[in-house]
């Protein structure tokens, strides 16, 4: 794990708020010049604690209105049906996240669709139909209270 000063802490909190903050408004936040912020973003960048630079979408705007977390449970806990699930589940546009997790169930699955109907052709068609799964429940999203991407830094 590699040692962040206040500086790059403090950098690192204002690329979460705003990742397209340029370097000259980071230097007047940060109290350095434009040359050290560059360079301590960069050294960020190449150790793999930025990983990369995204824009944050409101779902709904573009027409996604259903928001589901999905609890699967497999029928066997071998390497090459978790390996096979794991596989089929990143070619799965509507799943956005997914977690191997311990519990009562083996995953947890974060999917966003346009409407219950996608979200029934999803279930029926591609999850469902996988050899490696054995049980499937949806809790369904009614309203996000909080919803963030920012990580403390701390």
């Amino acid at each position: 794990m590699m040692i962040l000063d206040e500086t790059d802490k403090k950098i690192l909190t204002l690329l979460q708020e705003n990742s397209k903050i340029n370097i000259k408004e980071l230097a007047l936040k940060t109290g350095l010049t434009q040359t050290p912020v560059y360079e301590r973003i960069k050294r960020l960048e190449k150790t793999g604690i930025i990983q990369k630079y995204i824009a944050v979408l409101n779902k709904e705007k573009i027409g996604y209105h259903v928001e589901v977390f999905c609890q699967v449970t497999l029928l066997v806990h071998s390497k090459e049906l978790i390996t096979k699930f794991e596989t089929a589940v990143h070619k799965m546009d509507e799943v956005i996240e997914c977690f191997h997790v311990a519990g009562n169930y083996d995953y947890l699955l974060k999917i966003i669709v346009k409407d219950m109907k996608n979200y029934q052709n999803f279930l029926k068609n591609k999850l469902s139909v996988l050899a490696s799964v054995g049980n499937v429940q949806s809790t369904f999203v009614m309203t996000a209270t909080k919803s963030n991407s920012t990580l403390p830094i701390s």
